[in-house]
């Protein structure tokens, strides 16, 4: 803070040197002025003088003029009376020449000294202008310095006053900062006697602590088996699972980019198997050398020896899983993988003595051009470094197999190199495969200029250059996954037991696996399951919606009893109901017997009297057909029944109890159904009516406190207006200030710009004066 302020010192202390400085450069252009002035004064009064004595010369001349038209006229009388008097001529031309003579000297002085006169009008002229050139140049250069002055003042003062505003922010910044940092001192003087007195406490603790320690591990501990390495490389290193899951990441991207390189090779080596069929010789058309017939035969079966890189590829993935430790010890798997690559290698060392005679054979065909001889003569030597490449990474895999193996084959130490010799080799393979793109594409555009090339050739070219294409791709994917991770394959598969510098023997890390297991099962059966419990952070996520949720607990006990009562009045309902079927069905049956007997009356008596009255029973038997036709329509208050009588067919009794139950049945199911229907909505209503109160409560909580903010946002309002009315004001009386020190400043200039303006006229007058 002191260092602040006395920077703050400083810089005001030279902010007054360079405004003295500007200050005296302003009072000596001033004073430049005034002596231009004075000397402009002068110069008006040479001017003057001048001018006085132009005026007497014109004086003069004009007498002179005068003067000598007088004597011209006396020389026309002279001459006329000659004439009359030559005799008188002739006496007085002595005379007349001797007053010529002096007329003429005199006239030739005068002359002379007019011109002179006159050179000197002409001198005093320029040099008049030379003057009034040089003050309008000088006027203006002052003018212009006059206004980068003011500018220059104006910005300075401007920005010392910014400069100022700022120190003193600073200053009072820097004494809050003082302040707290005292404040912050004595806290932490007041901790560090605290940590002190902790650390005593500690110290102490710690102490007594070890001597317990120590002595439990004299009395309890028969040996540590840390300080031997044999022994150590059988305890389990510390799990670190974040490197597992990493690992097993790594793997399955590395068994992508193989998964990719596999299928390209597979095509790579068909469309060349084609291609040796097609070109130079066409095999269905003519037969191939029997190099060529070889050669197609090898590539035949590059199926058997690709095809297994992925599959090793995949066991070392499956291999990798979150439980396990993965070092070089452990990876048994990667030794699986060499082997096939070592057989891919062994293949593609097959092939390369017939892909070169065949290339060479293509050279010495008729079809070869030159430019295609030095397209095959480059792929010539692109194979021979592409098996070089794939000999380099099968001997640097090989050495990664090893600690699987045998451990004394390769160190720890010689990690970092294998891995990094890795990366170099992917590197020189992605480089020799966009060598071998670049001359097929050269080689394919040539093919295609020749004179036999069919559309069979051209389409196997083009396969072919799209599988190295993806060759390339692949092999520059799997250079650049190699050198990203280059530092964690570094890192990782070389750490081990705790204390301890490598393991000893693929059977030491194998017994540590077992361990590994025994110790993860005896922690799994040891270790109770915790219940679930809902995380604290979603817990306050849906506080606000489990409190104006509809399924509260409230809510739900309400409703569960409400409808336990309802279940409760059903039942009795239900129990009601079914005792007064019982009794309707007891007197249905009542009914029914009554009408049984009835009618069994009733046919009896129409028998008694169908013998005597025949006519009316006719008529008695037609009201009845009509009757039993018409149908009989019953209502009452649950419902309407219509029932059709028929005279063929008696009415059935037993039907007609069916239908009315069924009717009585339905009709009970859809007011039992409304009831429902409306208890449901009641209850549905209920509950959002209590949800909706429940949001209203909270939504005027978060009225009330967003008011308080409002309150406190207003009053942070008025301070702030407060504050700006204040710096207004200050702002203001300092611009009002600047605005008199302005004004007083062109009062200056503009009493300087009359002046100049005044000179101007002045000089102008003088130059017409001489003009006329």
């Amino acid at each position: 803070s002191t260092v602040g302020v006395l920077q703050g010192k400083q810089l005001c202390l030279a902010l007054r040197a360079q405004n003295q400085v500007l200050k005296k450069g302003v009072v000596d252009e001033q004073a430049n002025s005034a002596s231009l002035k004075e000397q402009l004064k002068m110069k008006d009064q040479s001017l003057r003088k001048l001018q006085q004595e132009m005026d007497s010369l014109t004086f003069r001349n004009q007498q002179l003029a005068k003067r000598v038209e007088l004597l011209q006229d006396e020389l026309a009388l002279s001459e006329a009376r000659g004439k009359k008097n030559k005799k008188s001529v002739e006496s007085s031309s002595q005379l007349s020449q001797e007053q010529k003579s002096v007329f003429n000297e005199d006239l030739q002085k005068k002359i002379e000294e007019n011109e002179r006169l006159h050179i000197l009008f002409f001198e005093a002229d320029e040099q008049h202008k030379r003057l009034e050139a040089e003050l309008r140049s000088r006027l203006e250069v002052l003018e212009t310095d006059a206004a980068q002055h003011q500018a220059v003042v104006d910005s300075l003062t401007k920005k010392y006053t910014e400069t100022i505003e700022k120190l003193q922010n600073e200053k009072a910044k820097l004494e809050i900062k003082s302040q707290t940092l005292e404040r912050e001192a004595k806290d932490c003087r007041l901790r560090t006697e605290e940590c002190q007195q902790q650390l005593k406490n500690l110290q102490a603790a710690l102490g007594s602590r070890l001597e317990e320690s120590l002595c439990i591990i004299n009395e309890k501990v028969p040996f540590n088996d840390t300080r031997s390495t044999r022994y150590n490389a059988l305890n389990v290193p510390l799990h670190n699972r974040r490197n597992q899951l990493k690992l097993r990441d790594l793997a399955g991207q590395a068994l992508a980019f193989v998964q990719e390189l596999v299928t390209a090779l597979l095509n790579f080596h068909t469309y060349t198997e084609q291609k040796v069929q097609i070109f130079p010789v066409d095999s269905a058309t003519d037969t191939i050398s029997p190099l060529n017939q070889k050669f197609s035969q090898y590539l035949h079966e590059n199926a058997s020896y690709v095809r297994p890189l992925e599959e090793g590829m995949l066991h070392l993935f499956q291999s990798i899983t979150e439980d396990t430790v993965t070092v070089l010890e452990t990876t048994v798997k990667l030794k699986a993988f060499s082997e096939h690559l070592a057989s891919y290698l062994g293949f593609l060392r097959k092939i390369l003595p017939y892909q070169l005679k065949s290339l060479e054979e293509e050279c010495e065909s008729s079809l070869c051009t030159a430019a295609l001889r030095a397209r095959n003569m480059e792929l010539h030597r692109d194979m021979k470094r592409l098996t070089a490449v794939f000999e380099k990474l099968h001997t640097y895999v090989s050495l990664l197999a090893l600690p699987s193996t045998k451990p004394e084959g390769l160190l720890r130490t010689n990690y970092n190199f294998v891995f990094t010799n890795i990366a170099a080799s992917l590197h020189g393979f992605h480089d020799i495969l966009k060598d071998i793109s670049k001359h097929y594409s050269q080689k394919a555009t040539l093919e295609q200029e020749v004179p036999t090339a069919t559309q069979k050739l051209i389409t196997t070219n083009d396969c072919i250059l799209s599988s190295v294409a993806a060759l390339t791709n692949g092999a520059g994917k799997m250079a650049s996954f190699f050198s990203n991770n280059l530092d964690h394959f570094t890192a990782s598969l070389s750490y081990g037991p705790k204390a301890g510098a490598e393991f000893i023997s693929p059977l030491s890390a194998e017994c540590m696996l077992q361990y590994k297991k025994k110790a993860a099962a005896y922690m799994k059966a040891v270790k109770k399951p915790c219940a679930d419990s809902v995380p604290y952070e979603e817990a306050l996520a849906n506080r606000r919606v489990l409190l104006s949720s509809t399924e509260s607990r409230e809510g739900l006990a309400q409703q569960v009893q409400q409808s336990l009562e309802k279940i409760a009045k059903l039942e009795q309902e239900k129990e009601h109901w079914m005792l007064e079927a019982q009794l309707a069905k007891i007197k249905l049956e009542k009914e029914n017997q009554k009408l049984r007997n009835s009618l069994s009356g009733h046919l009896t008596e129409t028998i008694q009297e169908h013998s005597t009255l025949p006519n009316i029973a006719e008529q008695k038997k037609e009201t009845t057909e009509k009757s039993l036709r018409e149908p009989i329509t019953s209502t009452s208050l649950i419902g309407m029944l219509t029932v059709t009588t028929d005279n063929e067919k008696a009415p059935d009794v037993e039907s007609r109890e069916d239908l009315i139950k069924t009717h009585y049945m339905a009709r009970i199911a859809e007011l039992t159904s409304h009831l429902q229907l409306a208890d449901s909505k009641s209850v549905h209503f209920h509950a959002e009516c209590r949800a909706l109160a429940k949001r209203l409560s909270l939504a005027e909580k978060s009225k009330e406190s967003l008011t308080e903010e409002l309150k406190l946002a207003s009053q942070n309002i008025t301070r702030l207006q407060d504050e700006l009315m204040t710096t207004k004001r200050s702002y203001e009386d300092q611009l009002s200030m600047m605005s008199d020190h302005l004004c007083s400043m062109n009062e200056t200039l503009t009493k300087q710009r009359e002046e100049i303006d005044t000179l101007k006229m002045a000089s102008k007058v003088s130059w017409q004066s001489l003009l006329f």
